[in-house]
Parts: structure tokens; C-alpha cells; sequence
């Protein structure tokens, strides 16, 4: 059987054939000597470190003193971070990261995936078209933003014009709901007989008018102390011929001395002379004695006492008991009883006077309380006239009277009020005009006050409504600067495209160099620099149609002549530094030494450029960018391997021999167990199913129906090498499933059960 290692011994021969045999393209023949381009080295950047940024997640150092500098790696170990980290290395995301010997007018030119789709760009709704330059796809960029950007603000302008009008019909009816509500003024007070119609002379024809005279007057402070009918009163006096009026005269009644007379607090006793006097003054009660001796009837020797209907009253008793109540006695009775008749007659005067004044006009408003002082006087007189009464009925007792001069000062207080606003009134009548002003005034006080709510809601829907206004004026001026200011870039930028008319047709003579005859390209637009592709035979545009590889291709022929020229018009680089990311990840294989014909011939050997950095996923790339010449390379060029394991990525060293093909990789990979755990796992299947599937021409799923592998140790094994898809790294769902030594094991138990132990070993030992 021809064994697997033979045949990649071959291969590895043949491969190293064909570098030989390339290698040639690489070295310039002077008179039959062959020298090696890179004679001289300059200086450039000495250190690159990555740190904090996609998978490098602690320092990554990478250190050189070489011109040209060579990088392998796998998918998704880090080159793309490196080639992005060079094409803009000011980008917040970088900002742990550093270069060593970069100055400030060196230029770095950068090939990878975001150069691809930076120079092609489709201007908005020009499908099949696009740009061939990073300065007119940056251009042509900020003319689609610009006329997108114009397009949206002029929408932006429309609504706001509309919400501005709508905002304005808005307040215009709030405003006519206002004055229709303000109107009421004029139809309550105005017509017929109305007596302040007057207060609206010059108001009533117009809504407008009206309204507008109410909200400029001041809102009073405070209560008023008036009201329209008050003012109506007023007015209707004013009406006619009005005749001047008579003062009221105060309320005037004498009864002080009634209420502070002596006798009031004074006990009335009879004569303490009279045989009886100790008698009666011992009983305490004289006043029952002087009155039942009243009762007393002498028909003869004695009379029949009143007290105890006995016959026990001589006359000689009845002259002592007469004698007891002398004259001082009855003339103090009898001045008491004077003042009971004086004092109603004083109170009867004053509660007519009372009735007859609470019905005058100008006490009208005062009426309920005069009725109140009257009910007062009422009330306190008749207590004071039954106290004087009980005086009279038992002098002996001592009283006192309640006080009305409150009462009377109360409603003399009144009458003084009313004799103000009389005189007032009589000032009125002898000047009618001046009068009818103060009406006309105090009307509309009144009226501010009662419609203040309106205004009120007025006043606040006025201020927000000016204020939108004015806001959305401010929008408005703003939309159309904006406008105009992208209005002015557009045409400003539209004279900014570059002419790369000579790169177009070095791309079209590189694309028929490298065997690319099918389609071509050429402008668009002569005005804003478009290009577009054609295929032979046919008038559609094929943009769209390009594979991923013919892209590259064309992007790559332009990155070369943008390399040959300066990437700023302002001035000239100090020196270039070229980073070539991948070129070849999308090509097939027809195409990848053309490539790396093209890196020969364009940057190897020249000496234009002062230093390189390419990297690859493909070790036979890799190798053919490698001077073969031990002593060249070791002057010109250092070799790089970016790995990546669980901790990050990072750089090594490599020498000249390390160099191995895919299958050699994938066995370096899966003896370091610190790497990815779906990295290894993917590893050992790429590397079972090229050995099994290509190499012994089996069935690969049958490999793993063996008894030996059903163990149950081994299931996570066997499930993960017998997915459909084997290319990406999310085919381990579950990490904790993965166990590096269980896995391991049960690899190295293929190759055993299956008879490739020495396959095995040599591999794993390499």
C-alpha cells in the first residue's frame, strides 16, 4: 500500500520544485550573475504591540530589524486585527496598542477587507456602478450622505411647515372661542333699557375691538367691594332729571340716665321708726307686706289678715304697718315707675325711626343688618323694661340695665356711611359726565375680573403658542441652512473627484495579464469619477455578478497603482510601508500565482517601498513569498507565525525549516493542548477526513461504527467528528464537553484500530 507520509513526502517535493523553479522570478541576471534585490535595508518600524483589541487580549509584542516581514496564521488567529490595527491605527479600539519607529510623514499603505470596501462603493440607487478610489468613494460617500441628508431635511422642513400651519389654525380658533366668550359683555349689557350701555360706547360693533379693549386692562388686586347691579344703581340715578338728596339724620334716644340711675342698685325700704319696722325687717321681705296689707278690710274692731285669714288686724296694727312705708318709700317707687314709662317711649322712637330708614335707597344694601340692630335693640330694651318692672314690684332688690348705646352707635355708623355716598351722589349730579366715567371704569374692572379665567387661558395659549412659533421658525431657518450647507457640498465634492484614468487601463492590461479576459473595466461618469465592469457581449452592468475573488483581483490591481503614486495630494510621503493582508483568501487556485507574481514583481523586487508586511492563512503562499537563498533571506526578511490559544493571540519567531504545509499544521495545533478546544476538535477531523476520505479512499463515517470507540467516554468525540460541517468553530456547542486528554485518546485510537499507528507517531512527534 502506498502509505499517506510517502505521499506527503512527494508532495512536499513537488512543492519545493515548483518554489525552486518561481523563485527564478525573484532574482534580477546581470551579465549571467544573479543578485538579490534587497541590498539595502532602511530602517522603518521596529515594534508593533497589540493589546485590549479582538483576540489580543493581553500584550502581543512583535519586533523586527527586517524589510520584509512574512506572516502565517490560521483563520481567525489575528491577522485581520494586525493589517486593520496599520490601516488606522488612531481608532479608539486601538488605543493600547503602539508602533515603534513610524514617523509623522510616513505613509502606511494597507491591503485587507476594509480597503476592499472603502474604494468599492455603490452610490445610492446606482446599482451595478461604483467607485475605484478611496478619495472618490470617500467623495462620492459624502455626496450620497449630503443628498440623502437634503432629501430628509427638506421632508423635515415640510412637516414642520405643516405642524407650523396647523399650529397656527389651532390658535386662531382658540383665539375666536376667547372673544365669542368675551362678546357676552355686550350682549348682556347693551339693548332695551339697559342703564350701562354706556360702559360699551365704541366696543359694541366688533368682536375684535371689544376684546382687545378687556385684555389691555390691568387685573385689579384684591376684592371688589361693588357690584354691576351696585353700578346700575348708580347709573339709573343719573337717569332723568336727578335732584340732590337730604342727609339722613342720626338715630338720637336719651335713656342713659334711665340705664345708670342710682335707685337701680338701690333696696327701697319703709320707715325703721314704725313699731312693726324690726318685725317686717326680720321677715326680709317688706315688699310682701306692702302688698297684702292691700287686702286688708276693717268692717270693724278687727279686719281679716290676708296672710292667715284670721281676724287678728286691729286698727291701730294697720296705722303701724302704714306708718313702716312712709313717703320716701313710695316717691322712690314711684320715680322708678316714671322711667318704665320714659324708657318705652324712648325705645318705641327709636325702633320707628329703624323701620323707616332700612327701606331708604341708599341703605338698601345695609338693610339686613339695620333689621338685625333693631331686632338687638328690640331684644335688650324689653329685658331692661321687665328688670325695671321687677324694680318696681319688689323695690327692695337690687338690678342693673344692659347698655344699648352699642346698638345705637352701630346704626348711627351706618346712617354716616350713607350720608358719605349721598354727598358723593349729590357731587355726582352736579357733574353727570365725570361721574358716568368713574362707571364706565369701575364697569370694567369688574369685567376684568369676572373674565380674568379667559384671559388667563389666553395669556398661557398666547406664550406657548409664540413660543412654538418661534421655535418652529428657529427649526425652519435651521432645515434650510442645512440644506443649503449640503446643498453647497454636494457641488463642492462633485469637484473633488480624482481622474484615475491611467490606473483604469493598468487595471485592464493586469486583468488581461493574469488571464482575466471575460470582462473589463471602464467609466461611468465622467463628472463624478463611477466606473462600472462589462462583460464581453453584453451591455448589463456585472458588479453584482463578480465572485469574491474578481473582486480582489481588480482591488488588488488598484491597491498596487495607488502604491505607485501618493495617497494625499498635499505632499509627498517620507516612506511607504505596504501591509498586504490576504490577497488570495477568496481566489481559486488559478489565480494565486498569479498573485504572488504580481507581489514580486510589484513589491519584492523594488526598491520603491522601505518596508513589507504580508500576511496568509496558506503555508504555500507563505512559502513561495520566501527567498529560498539562506543568506538573502537572512538579511531581508523575518518570518512570523500568529497563533492563537486560549489566553490570546500572539507572535513567533519562525525559522526557514519550521515552514509545513496545512495537514503538518493542523498535527502542531493539535499537540498544544492550550489551544481553542473547538480549534482542536476541528483540527483532528480535518485531519482524519483527509486521511481517510483522500488518502485510504474510505468511508469516513464508517471509521467510527468500531466497537472500540463506543465507549462512553468517547461519545463527545464521536459526535463532534461525525457533524456535517467541520469549518467553523461553532460546531462545539457545549465546551464543557470537551476533555483534551479524552479526546486525544480516542484520535490516537483511530489511527490504531485502523492500522496507522506509525502514521500517528511520527506525526504527533514532529
Amino acid at each position: 500500500m502506498f502509505g499517506f507520509y510517502d505521499l506527503y513526502e512527494n508532495y512536499v517535493h513537488s512543492f519545493h520544485t515548483i518554489h525552486s523553479c518561481y523563485t527564478e522570478l525573484s532574482q534580477i541576471r546581470t551579465n549571467g550573475t544573479r543578485y538579490p534585490l534587497f541590498t539595502v535595508y532602511i530602517r522603518m518600524i521596529s515594534k508593533i504591540v497589540l493589546n485590549g483589541v479582538a483576540s489580543y487580549r493581553k500584550e502581543a509584542v512583535l519586533e523586527t530589524d527586517k524589510k520584509v516581514n512574512l506572516f502565517y496564521g490560521l483563520n481567525g488567529t489575528g491577522k485581520s486585527t494586525f493589517s486593520e490595527f496599520l490601516y488606522d491605527h488612531s481608532d479608539d479600539r486601538f488605543s493600547q496598542c503602539r508602533i515603534e519607529g513610524l514617523e509623522n510623514n510616513d505613509t502606511i499603505l494597507v491591503y485587507n477587507q476594509k480597503f476592499v470596501q472603502d474604494i468599492f462603493y455603490e452610490p445610492q440607487g446606482i446599482h451595478g456602478i461604483f467607485t475605484l478610489s478611496k478619495g472618490n468613494a470617500e467623495t462620492q460617500k459624502v455626496i450620497d450622505n449630503a443628498s440623502a441628508e437634503v432629501k430628509k431635511l427638506t421632508e423635515q422642513k415640510s412637516r414642520i411647515e405643516e405642524k407650523k400651519s396647523k399650529d397656527e389654525q389651532r390658535h386662531l380658533r382658540e383665539i375666536e372661542e376667547y372673544k365669542k366668550q368675551v362678546w357676552k359683555i355686550k350682549t348682556e349689557h347693551t339693548g332695551g333699557d339697559r342703564v350701562l350701555e354706556f360702559c360699551l360706547d365704541g366696543l359694541k360693533g366688533n368682536k375684535d375691538t371689544l376684546y382687545k379693549h378687556l385684555i389691555s386692562i390691568e387685573k385689579p388686586e384684591g376684592e371688589m367691594d361693588y357690584s354691576v347691579d351696585d353700578l346700575k344703581r348708580e347709573a339709573q340715578h343719573l337717569r332723568g332729571e336727578a335732584q340732590s338728596i337730604q342727609p339722613l339724620s342720626k338715630l338720637l334716644i336719651n335713656v342713659d340716665d334711665i340705664e345708670q340711675s342710682e335707685l337701680l342698685s338701690k333696696a327701697i325700704v319703709g320707715n325703721k321708726n314704725s313699731s312693726v319696722a324690726t318685725v317686717i325687717e326680720e321677715l326680709g321681705n317688706p315688699d310682701w307686706v306692702n302688698t297684702g296689707i292691700k287686702f286688708v278690710h276693717m268692717d270693724g274692731e278687727k279686719g281679716l289678715c290676708p296672710f292667715c285669714q284670721q281676724e287678728t288686724i286691729t286698727h291701730n296694727f294697720l296705722d303701724q304697718i302704714s306708718a313702716y312705708f312712709d313717703e320716701s318709700y313710695n316717691q322712690d317707687k314711684s320715680q322708678i315707675e316714671q322711667m318704665i314709662s320714659r324708657y318705652e317711649a324712648e325705645i318705641k322712637k327709636a325702633t320707628s325711626f329703624l323701620d323707616a330708614i332700612k327701606e331708604d335707597a341708599f341703605l338698601e344694601k345695609k338693610k339686613t343688618e339695620i333689621e338685625n340692630l333693631r331686632a338687638n335693640l328690640a331684644s335688650a330694651s324689653e329685658q331692661n323694661l321687665n328688670t325695671l318692672k321687677e324694680k318696681v314690684k319688689i323695690p327692695s332688690i337690687q338690678v342693673s340695665l344692659q347698655p344699648v348705646e352699642e346698638i345705637i352707635s352701630s346704626v348711627n355708623s351706618i346712617i354716616v356711611k350713607a350720608n358719605s355716598e349721598i354727598a358723593m351722589y349729590n357731587q355726582r349730579i352736579a357733574d353727570i359726565k365725570g361721574y358716568k366715567n368713574i362707571i364706565r371704569e369701575r364697569f370694567w374692572q369688574l369685567m376684568r375680573k369676572e373674565y380674568n379665567s379667559v384671559i388667563e387661558l389666553y395669556s398661557a395659549n398666547e406664550k406657548a403658542y409664540e413660543q412654538s412659533a418661534q421655535k418652529a421658525q428657529k427649526d425652519l431657518q435651521t432645515k434650510i441652512s442645512e440644506i443649503n450647507t449640503n446643498t453647497v457640498l454636494i457641488e463642492e465634492n462633485r469637484k473633488k473627484t480624482v481622474n484615475i484614468d491611467e490606473a483604469v487601463e493598468n487595471i485592464k492590461n493586469g486583468l488581461i495579464d493574469i488571464g482575466i479576459t471575460d470582462f473589463t473595466i471602464e467609466k461611468y461618469s465622467e463628472e463624478d469619477a463611477l466606473y462600472r465592469l462589462r462583460r464581453e457581449n453584453s451591455d448589463e452592468y456585472v458588479f453584482k455578478t463578480l465572485s469574491e475573488g474578481e473582486k480582489m483581483v481588480i482591488s488588488f490591481l488598484y491597491f498596487i497603482e495607488l502604491c505607485k503614486g501618493e495617497s494625499t495630494a498635499e505632499k509627498a510621503s517620507n516612506k511607504k510601508i505596504v501591509v498586504i493582508d490576504d490577497p488570495i483568501s477568496s481566489l481559486s487556485h488559478i489565480y494565486v500565482f498569479n498573485i504572488g507574481r504580481l507581489i514580486h514583481n510589484e513589491f519584492l523586487r523594488t526598491e520603491k517601498y522601505d518596508q513589507l508586511f504580508i500576511l496568509t492563512h496558506s503555508l504555500y503562499f507563505f512559502y513561495e513569498l520566501t527567498n529560498t537563498n539562506h543568506k538573502e533571506r537572512k538579511e531581508t526578511q523575518k518570518l512570523f507565525r500568529i497563533c492563537k490559544n486560549t489566553e490570546g493571540s500572539y507572535f513567533e519567531d519562525m525559522k526557514y525549516e519550521d515552514i509545513q504545509n496545512d495537514y503538518q499544521a493542523y498535527w502542531h495545533i493539535i499537540k498544544d493542548e492550550k489551544q481553542t478546544p473547538a480549534l482542536i476538535a476541528n483540527c483532528m477531523r480535518n485531519v482524519m477526513e483527509y486521511f481517510f476520505n483522500f488518502v485510504e479512499k474510505q468511508d469516513f463515517a464508517q471509521v467510527f461504527q468500531r466497537p472500540e470507540l463506543q465507549e462512553t467516554s468517547y461519545m463527545a468525540f464521536n459526535r463532534y467528528m461525525n457533524r456535517e460541517s467541520h469549518s467553523k468553530g461553532q460546531n462545539i456547542f457545549d465546551i464543557k464537553e470537551f476533555d483534551y486528554n479524552s479526546f486525544r485518546q480516542a484520535f490516537k485510537m483511530v489511527f490504531e484500530i485502523e492500522g496507522y499507528i506509525d502514521h500517528y507517531n511520527k506525526m504527533i512527534s514532529i
